[in-house]
This record gives C-alpha cells, structure tokens and sequence, in this order.
C-alpha cells in the first residue's frame, strides 16, 4: 500500500477513537428523527417509559449493539431491552452521526429489570465477561468512541456495585495476563433512542453480525453477591 494512502487511513482510524470536544460535536437536532417501536419484538413489553413500578433502569455500552442487547433480554428478571445513544454531546444523532465520532455517544443497551428476580450487580457481571473491558475505542476489529466499554449509572448505589466490580475484574484480568480496564463509569445522561431497524435487531435479523469478545475470564462479583460484603439476592 502507498505511504501516503496509509498514512490517510491511519489517519482517518486515530480521529475515529479520539473523543471529540462539545464544542466541535456536531449540532443535532431539537425532535427525534424517528418513532420508537411500541413494543419490543421478543419480549413483548414497552421500550419506554412509564414501566411498572419497582423495576431499575441500567445503561451498558460494551461494543456493538446488536449481539449485546440480544445477550440482555435473554437474562430472567429482564423487562425490557433497548439500543440507543448514549455518553456525549449531540442531541437526537442519527446512527451514520454517531458512527462518524463526531457526536462523542457510545452505542448503549438499556436495561429495564426487576431487581427481584436479578441484581444490578448479575448484570455487571456480564456485562464484563461478554466483551473485553481492556481494548479502549474499540471492540475486536470495530473501532471507534462509539464502540468504548461504558457503564453509566443511574444511582450512588449503582455507582458503587459498578466500581467495585472494575475493581474485582482488574484484579482477575490482571492474574490472566490482561492489561488495564479502560471502562468508564459516569452518571447516565440523556439516552437517545436508536432507529426502528436498529431495535432487537438480531431478532429481526438472526443471522446478522455479532461478535463476541469476551476475555473468557469470569467476573468474581455479581450472582446475588456484592464485592466483599454479603448480600442475599432475590
């Protein structure tokens, strides 16, 4: 390949998993570009609000999409399952914005459970075991801000179980040869809803893309027991 075409690539790569500022974010737009559905596809429940009382709201971001929604509203205790935007600047961005860095979201999963039947702290852990924590702006070979393990909390608490699950993983990555967790963890913001085709999509679609890029190392936390301190779950 020419220097220079490389050089170009290269380029363009290093942009896309470089976080862009709010002040150069692109614009957005005041209203949602498009409805969302009023049921999820396999579940059968609303992907909106109002749920029904004593259900939690958690927000993951471990890679694409797709394969991670899919993984979530497999769990017992889950409600219901969403894809949407997520961590950065641009109000209602559309998936092709968000792909182009310039918006600064991460593709999200939200996760509505009944805490009854599964902990935050079950859904922690897998959210860990089922991507690797430690690859940065990227997961396998999709590369981008957008593609960047996230955790972003909806509570003191959650915030809490979430550290102290980095935490206990580190310790075990660190044991397997694995480098440092780059997973963030901030206050959850405004979750912009992804498009229709995008929702549930690997229902829609059973063959689609969906990698898995898991570490193969389990989580010491979760399954109703908190990071050193006993706690009975449901």
């Amino acid at each position: 390949m020419p220097t220079r075409v490389y050089d170009v690539i290269e380029s363009m790569f290093n942009r896309k998993r470089t976080m862009v500022s709010a002040e150069n974010a692109l614009p957005g737009r005041d209203v949602s570009f498009s409805d969302v559905p009023d049921r999820h596809e396999v579940l059968g429940t609303p992907l909106q609000d109002p749920f029904p009382d004593g259900l939690e709201t958690a927000y993951f971001g471990l890679g694409c999409f797709w394969g991670a929604e899919k993984m979530f509203w497999q769990l017992p205790g889950v409600y219901s399952t969403a894809v949407g935007y997520q961590g950065g600047f641009t109000p209602n961005p559309t998936y092709e914005e968000v792909c182009s860095g310039q918006t600064g979201h991460s593709e999200v999963v939200k996760v509505v459970f009944d805490p009854r039947k599964v902990s935050y702290l079950d859904l922690v852990k897998k959210f860990f075991e089922d991507h690797d924590p430690t690859q940065g702006m990227r997961q396998g070979n999709d590369l981008g801000t957008q593609y960047r393990s996230a955790i972003y909390v909806t509570s003191e608490t959650q915030r809490e179980q979430a550290e102290a699950a980095r935490m206990a993983y580190q310790h075990a990555l660190t044991a397997a040869g694995f480098g440092d967790i780059t997973t963030e963890i901030v206050p959850a913001g405004p979750f912009w809803y992804a498009e229709d085709y995008h929702q549930q999509y690997l229902h829609k679609v059973p063959n689609g893309y969906c990698p898995h890029h898991g570490t193969g190392i389990g989580c010491p936390v979760g399954l109703g027991v908190a990071p050193g301190a006993d706690h009975a779950g449901a």
